[in-house]
């Protein structure tokens, strides 16, 4: 018996616009979004470092997408699939973990740190386009940003190897059918 979280995947990988003449039709794409230097802003980067260092499934695509911006897009409509890692500073303790799903830019949480205004325009952008990938938004709750430092506090460096952990439990259960 295959679980609703499991359909719902699979719906969202397939259930998108042609990617028929994409190199990236059967590819998922990791993409982590925050300021490097911005402390914890930064934790998008931080995971995409650790997942370089982990076993993927064949079909997944990471990179660091830095303060993420329009020249993403192209980047982005390749993908039917990407699921994005990103800080937000939602009033939750630091280190907190959300999985979302959403299906319009105005689904986004309503405060995601300091590139707010452009990752959501890019979204809007793509949706316009109707060049929108299928998304999966890990957020990962941090209190502040600490501008010139590299350094992630305590709770949000050992958020990663349970972000890492529920990537690659999403990826596993999208399954590319040829």
């Amino acid at each position: 018996m295959i679980s609703d979280d499991v359909m719902e995947l699979q719906k969202l990988f397939y259930q998108t616009h042609d990617y028929l003449n994409s190199e990236k039709k059967d590819r998922i794409l990791i993409l982590g979004i925050g300021n490097y230097l911005m402390g914890d802003e930064g934790v998008g980067v931080h995971t995409i470092h650790a997942l370089s260092k982990t076993k993927l499934p064949d079909n997944v695509d990471i990179m660091d997408g830095g303060t993420g911006s329009f020249d993403l897009m192209p980047i982005l409509s390749q993908y039917p699939l990407v699921i994005f890692v990103d800080a937000t500073m939602d009033g939750k303790p630091s280190g907190t973990i959300d999985v979302i799903y959403p299906k319009f830019a105005a689904d986004f949480p309503t405060v995601l740190s300091a590139h707010d205004v452009g990752l959501k325009d890019m979204i809007e952008a793509l949706e316009f386009q109707n060049q929108l990938p299928k998304i999966v938004l890990v957020t990962v709750s941090i209190n502040e940003m600490i501008p010139m430092t590299i350094t992630l506090t305590e709770n949000v460096q050992k958020s990663i190897p349970n972000i890492v952990s529920k990537i690659l439990d999403i990826t596993a259960k999208i399954t590319i059918e040829n």
